[in-house]
């Protein structure tokens, strides 16, 4: 009788991990959570339309003053860095021949990050407006939150860097050809009172800025993206509001560097460069079914049955973003574009 159950018991805990089911973290099967799809929206306003508003005492906008603007200087500084990335030899310097030579631009980040960057690189790397040079490389990796790979004593941080090198060597190209970076990060289970998570947060960006600078020494612009929405969110991995309260974590680590910050400098005539020049990528929430200004909606069929996790649909929305942004951003169409 024991036989028979401990048979049928493996069987059955077979089936559910070929079939996808959870199931690390109990040695008992668990029903996967459904999305919360009544969560249609949280009244939270995008930080793009939030503008010069405030959210608890914090102004909107992506940049400074609750513009969506980058400063003029930080525009032009930019602008400078972006004309200077030019295919690069394995070494890391200019390439003598230009179709010997290659720009790599890495995606950092979790699970979201490579789901949404993996169909981007696909939608790239058949578009012929891209730059032949231009070698996309996914270094995003599921399980690995930023309070993960900004840890030292943390294995996983190790574990993470290392992986991200090996996609390189994968990939054809070396640390010293990577010179942008989209990065794209979140803790896992949040719970600090607003801005508390958000400021922790927004330190392990920072690190990742620096990390980026020490690793791949040619690193010249690094995009920062905040999460997409998590209403529909059935677990407590990264629900709202802590998926649109990272934008702020963005925001503050852009507005730190304009500021002037010696940690996150770029400028070699203000002292020693500790990370490559920030902006924003493309900003992706929206408040579910609420249309933002630019009519963007995330709605429960877009994501996997966590409400956390992207589907397919989502995948799309994300890749078609970024294409978009690469392709018309003042600093990233003259390296991306052929």
């Amino acid at each position: 009788m024991k036989k028979t159950l401990l048979t049928g018991f493996l069987l059955a805990y077979s089936f559910a991990l070929l079939a996808g089911v959870p199931g690390k973290d109990s040695f008992f099967l668990r029903r996967a959570e459904a999305s919360d799809c009544s969560n249609t929206s949280t009244g939270l306003i995008p930080l793009n339309d939030l503008g010069a508003g405030f959210y608890q005492g914090a102004q909107g906008g992506l940049y400074p003053n609750g513009s969506n603007l980058r400063p003029a200087g930080h525009e032009e500084a930019g602008l400078e860095i972006a004309r200077s990335i030019v295919p690069l030899n394995k070494k890391g310097r200019p390439a003598k021949k230009v179709k010997k030579g290659r720009i790599v631009l890495l995606s950092i980040g979790m699970s979201n990050t490579t789901q949404e960057f993996s169909v981007f690189k696909s939608l790239a790397d058949s578009d012929p407006d891209k730059n032949p040079s231009l070698v996309i490389v996914d270094g995003a990796q599921g399980g690995m939150p930023a309070n993960d790979i900004t840890d030292p004593n943390n294995p996983k941080m190790e574990q993470f860097w290392e992986t991200v090198d090996d996609r390189l060597a994968q990939a054809g190209v070396t640390p010293r050809q990577v010179q942008v970076a989209w990065v794209k990060q979140a803790d896992s289970r949040p719970t600090a009172p607003f801005p508390g998570h958000a400021l922790t947060l927004q330190s392990e960006l920072e690190i990742i800025a620096r990390i980026l600078k020490e690793r791949f020494p040619n690193i010249r612009i690094a995009y920062y993206s905040s999460r997409i929405y998590a209403g529909y969110a059935s677990t407590n991995l990264n629900p709202e509001p802590f998926a649109y309260e990272s934008g702020f974590s963005v925001k503050w680590m852009i507005e730190s560097q304009i500021d002037g910050s010696i940690d996150l400098n770029f400028n070699p005539d203000e002292g020693e460069v500790k990370a490559p020049w920030l902006a924003w990528g493309p900003y992706l929430w929206a408040d579910g079914l609420t249309p933002r200004s630019d009519g963007l909606t995330w709605s429960c069929s877009d994501f996997n049955n966590d409400g956390t996790h992207p589907a397919t649909p989502a995948r799309q929305k994300v890749a078609d973003m970024l294409l978009d942004f690469f392709k018309t951003d003042s600093t990233a169409r003259l390296w991306f574009l052929a």
